[in-house]
């Protein structure tokens, strides 16, 4: 007996059978579009934003990063390359909020075509045994069958339930304002994200200190730091310039901060300029722009005369505060090319106190009010770098420069307003007293007001998911055994807050009332017949 040889090759693939991970796409997709998912995804925002409320981020306040940075020089540069001091801008945040964002799109909309659907259905035929739901009883009544359902759905009707008749049955439903609720709260969840979303794209702010007399406009090029979305041009800021005129700082009686407001003049260029008042939690709002003042401190002025008699009167720099409880603050004072040969280059670094009080040689402040200010300045001559192409805060000196030599210290003194120092080369530098700045914040979000409808709208529908319910009533009937009459079947489902026994007895109640007051109709009587 011949036995043919055994085929080694693998059989080839059907033409139908599914090919491996083709369903993979569409499970991922459904599990990403779950309500738990879309849960868990805003449960994970709302957590990825606590960062953001306990650590100073540069887009509200660049001074209180750098205040962080000295005070945790080893924690703050982890933090920084986690980008916790930019959580709203950091690409985590924003994978959350795209997911999050996604999740609730194929989440919603899915669910509000079946909403629409539901709402344009009628409601669903009574189940076959009414006594097994939880809220269910009979009602005996002489009315006809007919009769006592017209009772009831008159009765149910002027409860503002939908009402289908079938033959010896009623189905009633109200409610689904409770489900537009839920899904009008989604819908608004979707906007908010949206307005946000725009805000970021279309949206920029920008930081700056401005001494009292000066001022700025809206250009990138005038702020010390900005940031703007990515569909943002210069072009497209708006022509405003701010002048600070006067600036007022209120303290309590434990010399913490009350208040500080700002008397302002502002316009677009060429035109005429407007006065208002800002504070912190007041600012100018003009059409989606919004001017903010966000700190304060102070400007210590000097005059400097060089030995040629050349001088610079009364100039002002902003010392930035290195202590908020007493307002010491830190800057200096950069002189380029003050010389006639135009490459002698002096700067001053100084430390104001604006209640100041000298221990031990060492100048500190015991007070944030300028009850007695002073200063203590270092003199430097020699090459600031300004020129190097490195970019240098203007607010203090390179460091590099003094370590290198090419920047040298040639005096010091401790300074009351009024009084002066004379370096060994007859420069004299005098103190001649301070002005206050504040620190602007300009900031352009074009979805504020999407937001703010967003917003509204959201609570509108969390309200209404929460305080609505969904119910329906069935009712039924049959003969009642003996000498006639019917039997009213009647039985309600809930769905929503509360208890719906207390409700359902009402209904009874009322229901058994109008039965007991209605009598049966006669029946009609038979025409005479004509012989």
């Amino acid at each position: 007996m011949l036995v043919p040889p055994r085929d080694t090759r693998a059989p080839a693939p059907s033409p139908s059978a599914p090919r491996r991970g083709a369903g993979l796409l569409p499970r991922w997709w459904r599990r990403l579009t779950a309500m738990r998912t879309a849960i868990v995804l805003l449960f994970l925002l709302a957590l990825a934003a606590v960062p953001g409320s306990l650590l100073p981020q540069r887009s509200l306040s660049q001074n209180s990063v750098n205040q962080y940075f000295i005070e945790h020089p080893s924690l703050a540069p982890v933090l920084d390359r986690l980008y916790l001091f930019d959580v709203f801008s950091s690409p985590w945040f924003a994978a959350v909020y795209l997911l999050l964002f996604v999740s609730l799109i194929g989440c919603v909309l899915p669910r509000g075509l079946e909403h629409y659907r539901a709402m344009r259905a009628a409601p669903p035929p009574a189940p076959r045994n009414l006594l097994r739901l939880p809220d269910s009883g009979q009602l005996p009544t002489v009315l006809p069958a007919e009769q006592a359902l017209d009772v009831v759905e008159e009765e149910l009707r002027v409860r503002r339930f939908r009402v289908v008749r079938r033959r010896g049955e009623l189905s009633a439903e109200k409610g689904y304002l409770k489900e537009t609720g839920n899904l009008l709260f989604h819908l608004s969840l979707v906007a908010l994200l949206l307005g946000l979303a725009g805000g970021k794209l279309w949206g920029y702010e920008g930081s700056i200190l401005v001494t009292e007399g000066q001022g700025f406009c809206n250009s990138f090029q005038q702020y010390d730091t900005y940031s703007a979305g990515p569909l943002v041009d210069s072009g497209d800021l708006t022509p405003l310039c701010v002048d600070l005129e006067d600036f007022r700082a209120e303290y309590e009686d434990n010399l913490t901060a009350a208040s500080f407001t700002a008397d302002i003049g502002y316009g677009a260029p060429g035109e005429e300029s407007r006065t208002t008042t800002i504070g912190v939690n007041d600012p100018l709002r003009l059409d989606g722009d919004r001017v903010y003042t966000t700190g304060h401190g102070f400007s210590p002025t000097f005059t400097v005369t060089r030995p040629d008699g050349t001088s610079l009167d009364d100039v002002s720099v902003p010392f930035l505060p290195s202590d908020q409880a007493t307002m010491a603050s830190q800057g200096a004072l950069k002189v380029p090319d003050l010389g006639p040969d135009g490459e002698d280059q002096f700067a001053v670094e100084g430390f104001f106190a604006p209640t100041g009080l000298v221990q031990g040689g060492v100048l500190t402040s015991v007070d944030p009010r300028p009850l007695a200010p002073q200063v203590a300045i270092v003199a430097y001559q020699g090459y600031l770098g300004l020129d190097s192409g490195i970019p240098q805060s203007v607010y203090s000196l390179d460091a590099s420069q003094i370590d290198r030599g090419r920047l040298t210290e040639v005096g010091s003194a401790n300074l009351s307003v009024g009084e002066s120092t004379t370096l060994p080369d007859g420069t004299t530098i005098a103190f001649t007293g301070y002005r206050q700045f504040a620190a602007f914040q300009y900031s352009h979000d074009p979805g504020q007001l999407w937001v703010l409808g967003s917003s509204i709208a959201l609570l509108t529908g969390l309200l209404g998911m929460l305080l609505l319910r969904r119910e329906r009533v069935f009712a039924r009937t049959t003969a009642a055994p003996g000498d006639g009459g019917t039997v009213l079947t009647l039985a309600s489902i809930t769905r929503g807050s509360g208890e719906n026994a207390p409700r359902f007895a009402a209904l009874t109640d009322d229901l058994s009332d109008a039965l007991s007051s209605r009598r049966p109709a006669p029946e009609p009587e038979d025409p005479p017949r004509v012989s």
